[in-house]
């Protein structure tokens, strides 16, 4: 096995798994959702990036150590765990494919959106044009190679830290924003809350996290069949490897949150300053609105932001779906593995990526794509909650020294009631008022 450095070469030989999951959850349905926030409340919405922060964070390390402790994904770990509930569980896995599919649509519009403001062609040209290179990318491509593109990707979010300082917004305003909440108790404002920890939440960042590190530790050691857990490695090596990983975990998702703050600060100090705020329902639409007040640099950021983050959330969620189902069903899955060796995995992956693509070319509007499976996504992340928490604190999977300590007890099942609540309220303002 190669050895692990120590320092700032050993962390940067380590970063992947948890920056990839931070940038990905920047999605353009999460930016739109970051830009509303702005738009139409200003700094209302801005204390839910520290919210969120811890939040997203432990949840993310969990998922992250049930990885590095067992060397299986999050969907083999609750096949193995609830063999009598598998009925159920391929159910709900086939609904996050579902949300997946829908979400990958939206997100491949939004891609065409963003080369549409680059007064590159028309849209739908585009959509499909990104939705084919991918399938055919992740396909046809190495794992070593896919992962850095991938981290190239991550690096079109900085475009947004850019615009934030063109907004030229009030800082003693953003900072008593931010560390003071100022709830509003109004539907409009209550949807939106919702939207926001659902777009941060969301369960395809848990499959994703496990299963791009399990495909991570396969790599460690190529002539290496499985993964290397941190129950069979040395003492030293093993904390070394959790250290690392924590991290990449607490980076990625802290990347990840300053992006949403950069949005909603940017949106905020010039479209939410309007009286009664404006509605924006794609990032394309605030990136045209912005354009007057911060000038053509913002519409040319958030366009390249857009764009960027499209191309990498939408292998993130087809890999999602196809590497949960595959576990399931104990068939063998990853880009690190040959097509030969994955059908299953490519075939699920290749049926996202184009099947979402289709959606945007039939034309379905692709902000009731993205509301559809935020309602999916909501649903759907507090049962796939507590099968983490419960595997994660079982010490029959975990090991005694692996297991969740008590701040993560306390935090992992606080997400998980918040997400629950979350989603009660939501198809309470929606279907009982």
């Amino acid at each position: 096995m190669a050895s692990e450095s120590n320092g700032w070469l050993g962390f940067a030989r380590n970063v992947g798994p948890g920056l990839i999951t931070g940038a990905s959850d920047d999605d353009p349905s999460g930016i739109a959702t970051y830009a509303q926030a702005g738009a139409k409340f200003q700094y209302g919405l801005l204390w839910t990036a520290l919210l969120t922060l811890p939040l997203m964070s432990t949840v993310q390390e969990i998922c992250d150590r049930t990885a590095l402790a067992t060397g299986k994904s999050l969907g083999a770990l609750a096949s193995d765990r609830f063999k009598r509930w598998r009925v159920g569980l391929t159910a709900l896995v086939g609904l996050l494919i579902l949300a997946n599919v829908l979400n990958i649509g939206a997100d491949t519009a939004a891609v065409g959106e963003g080369m549409s403001l680059l007064h590159a062609g028309p849209a739908t040209l585009w959509a499909a044009l990104a939705g084919v290179a991918i399938t055919a990318v992740v396909v046809a491509g190495s794992f070593e190679w896919i992962t850095r593109v991938f981290k190239l990707l991550c690096l079109a979010l900085l475009t947004y830290v850019v615009v934030l300082f063109f907004a030229s917004p009030s800082w003693s305003d953003v900072l008593l924003h931010t560390l003071v909440p100022h709830v509003q108790f109004s539907k409009e404002y209550m949807l939106l809350f919702i939207a926001v920890l659902g777009t941060t939440i969301s369960p395809y960042l848990f499959f994703w996290q496990t299963a791009n590190r399990v495909e991570e530790m396969r790599e460690e050691d190529r002539g290496n069949a499985s993964s290397v857990s941190l129950r069979v490695r040395s003492g030293r090596s093993a904390d070394r490897k959790l250290q690392l990983s924590r991290a990449d975990d607490f980076a990625g998702m802290a990347f990840s949150n300053l992006v949403m703050f950069a949005i909603i600060v940017a949106t905020g100090a010039t479209l939410g300053s309007q009286h009664g705020g404006t509605d924006i329902t794609s990032a394309a639409q605030a990136a045209q609105a912005l354009k007057p007040v911060a000038g053509g640099a913002s519409e040319l950021l958030f366009a390249l932001g857009f764009i960027g983050s499209g191309m990498l959330a939408i292998p993130v969620l087809a890999g999602a779906g196809a590497a949960a189902l595959a576990a399931v069903v104990h068939h063998d899955w990853g880009y690190s593995r040959d097509v030969g060796d994955a059908r299953l995995f490519y075939v699920v992956v290749a049926a996202g990526t184009l099947g979402g693509t289709v959606l945007t070319l039939i034309g379905i509007d692709p902000v009731k794509l993205l509301v559809f499976s935020a309602l999916v996504n909501g649903l759907l992340a507090a049962p796939f909650l507590v099968l983490v928490m419960l595997i994660s604190q079982d010490a029959s999977v975990m090991g005694r020294k692996y297991r969740n300590g008590r701040a993560a007890q306390i935090l992992g099942w606080g997400t998980t009631a918040l997400m629950a609540v979350a989603a009660l309220l939501y198809l309470a303002l929606n279907y009982l008022t």
